[in-house]
């Protein structure tokens, strides 16, 4: 929208052309989103509070969790305004990318604010059904990744790349619709089993959207693409504006959301913001990339998939609670010590992803 605008006052003033350097406009996307969060922030937890919109704490977590019950929650709505309305104001709207990215957020923000809603108004500590979730992340996730396979206009587009391999492109085919799927699905509930302490996912989803900002800047830009010899393709490069609206977004909603959290992510935050990092893998083709930078958020699910086939085939549990973060709780680690220390894996993770770039 204000790009719009600005290229139409340079038509006066050659000073506004400054506008259409995506780093530029990344940056803004940064501090636009940064400073929604934080001038929207304390209001809304203020109204969250007076309508006891709280967090309902499940019995059979931790104990000390049950300190937490009554916290706001829904607060990923903040998130998600923030990150909405600065790619609404600084991103290139004629692009198609921007486009889908920001309808996976909302689509999937869509299905946490229900699951969020039966949790608090109707005090089912459940939510959603599991079975109706998972149907609406497969219908929105479909969608998604087959307007992204039918308009593809380049081979690069469809084909898997894997760090660390130079000269490996593997043309998916028809293929690229199920593993597209399963990426955007996997890590939207990757960050969502993640989102059991305060401040745990809202940081590493801003290392690794920053990180895949960089990536999308590098990718849509056909110099950089053809030295770093991974896939170029246009209009990608765009992305930085989102990826720069949820860091931004992310770190203004961890000014409260730092423990002890005054507010809480919800599903509305946490099951979006996996999604978006999901789909923008894939659309730069850095999907393996994502797995390593996200690995706190596989070692999450992980640690859920062991736990359940080991209960159900012997009976016996290997951690003794999951997702894993609850293990090292019940193992005495205090809750600001699992965080800062996942927080730290993170960055490792983010650093060996970036290094994939030069490494291949």
């Amino acid at each position: 929208m204000l790009l719009e605008l600005a290229n139409y006052l340079a038509r006066f003033n050659s000073d506004f052309l400054v506008f259409q350097y995506l780093t530029v406009r990344g940056i803004l996307g940064v501090l636009t989103a940064l400073t929604l969060s934080l001038v929207i922030g304390p209001t809304l937890i203020r109204r969250l509070t007076y309508r006891k919109i709280g967090q309902v704490i499940r019995e059979d977590g931790p104990q000390t969790h049950l300190g937490k019950a009554g916290t706001p929650t829904m607060g990923g709505a903040l998130i998600l305004v923030s990150i909405l309305v600065s790619c609404v104001l600084w991103s290139d709207l004629d692009n198609h990318y921007v486009w889908v990215v920001m309808l996976v957020t909302a689509s999937f923000g869509a299905i946490g604010w229900v699951d969020d809603y039966r949790k608090v108004f109707e005090r089912n500590p459940r939510g959603l059904p599991a079975r109706w979730k998972y149907l609406w992340q497969s219908v929105f996730a479909a969608l998604a990744v087959f307007y992204l396979f039918d308009s593809a206009s380049s081979p690069a587009e469809t084909q898997l790349f894997l760090p660390f391999f130079k000269d490996f492109a593997w043309d998916m085919g028809l293929l690229y619709l199920l593993f597209a799927y399963f990426i955007v699905v996997g890590f939207s509930n990757a960050v969502n089993l993640t989102d059991g302490l305060d401040g745990l996912a809202i940081l590493p989803s801003v290392m690794v959207a920053s990180a895949l900002g960089i990536m999308a800047y590098l990718t849509g830009n056909v110099e950089f693409a053809t030295y770093l010899n991974i896939p170029y393709i246009a209009g990608t490069g765009e992305l930085v504006v989102y990826c720069g609206a949820l860091a931004g977004a992310g770190l203004g909603f961890l000014w409260f959301n730092t423990y002890p959290a005054q507010i809480f992510m919800g599903d509305v935050g946490a099951l979006a913001l996996g999604a978006a990092l999901g789909v923008i893998a894939v659309m730069i083709r850095q999907e393996i990339v994502l797995v390593i930078m996200g690995g706190v958020f596989v070692m999450e699910t992980v640690s859920v998939m062991l736990q359940v086939a080991s209960f159900k085939l012997t009976g016996k549990r290997l951690f003794r609670m999951a997702p894993i973060h609850h293990h090292f709780e019940l193992k005495g680690w205090p809750e600001p010590r699992v965080i800062v220390r996942f927080w730290i894996i993170t960055v490792i993770l983010v650093l060996i992803g970036l290094a994939t770039l030069k490494f291949r």
